[in-house]
């Protein structure tokens, strides 16, 4: 058992983990609408329908700063949004029913994809990131106090930023 313990901790800590400092630094959330719209013979007894995704429309959050083409927000984690897409008309959902199904209501799908660009040496990295550490770099984003950053598995994410 120990044994078994002492090759897991060793495989983690081959594995990634590693920290950078840095005060160069900028976070970036894109954020997405899109309708979504589930097709099916039997909405209440079909567990699998089809999806079909129609518009959407994104918009890049830097650093916490109300991006040009903003119209709703900050929301409650201070994301700004664009504005909805056009919702699929009547028209379109019937195009794309196959035999019996039909088309479900229209939903918007809200997503959101972080990332943080930094500095390490002389060379710049971009990484997937999350909520968190967003928020972290816009705290921190006008003053550029230098942060230490926890890299994920392999250094391929950022998991987490705190102040030198």
């Amino acid at each position: 058992m120990f044994s078994s313990l002492t090759s897991l901790a060793l495989i983690g800590a081959l594995m990634g983990c590693s920290t950078v400092s840095t005060d160069q630094y900028e976070a970036t959330a894109l954020v997405t609408f899109t309708w979504k719209v589930e097709y099916s013979l039997n909405r209440t007894t079909d567990k699998n329908p089809r999806v079909e995704l129609f518009a959407s429309t994104s918009l890049l959050n830097r650093n916490g700063i109300k991006p040009e083409g903003a119209i709703i927000g900050p929301d409650d984690r201070g994301l700004w949004w664009p504005a909805l897409p056009p919702k699929p008309t009547l028209d379109e959902l019937e195009k794309l029913e196959r035999n019996d199904e039909k088309a479900g209501k229209p939903e918007v799908l809200r997503e959101v994809k972080y990332e943080i660009t930094y500095s390490n040496g002389n060379q710049t990295v971009t990484l997937p990131t999350n909520y968190e550490v967003y928020r972290q770099v816009v705290k921190t984003y006008p003053s550029r106090t230098p942060l230490e950053l926890t890299l994920g598995v392999n250094d391929a994410s950022v998991e987490k930023a705190e102040p030198q």
